[in-house]
């Protein structure tokens, strides 16, 4: 019976582990907010240079999405290899 309690508090750990690991999913979704906001209030002020806001935010929004993937390889990780 102890085989089967630790392998059940391995499972819920890694659980705790992988959501812990998505942590960072929460600030790169706040950053791609703040970012959007951003640009739309730029682009409400200056509309000439909307293309060029425009292009900076896609490219912004990129990187903060790039950061997202990293906490959700690193929570398949956790629970699927570790």
């Amino acid at each position: 019976m102890e085989a089967e309690a630790a392998e059940a508090l391995a499972q819920g750990l890694k659980a705790i582990g992988a959501g812990l690991a998505m942590l960072g999913a929460i600030g790169a979704g706040l950053g791609i907010g703040v970012l959007v906001y951003g640009a739309v209030q730029g682009i409400a002020r200056n509309p000439d240079a909307s293309g060029n806001i425009q292009t900076n935010m896609i490219l912004g929004i990129a990187f903060a999405e790039a950061i997202a993937i990293y906490a959700l390889v690193v929570a398949l990780i956790i629970l699927f290899v570790v």
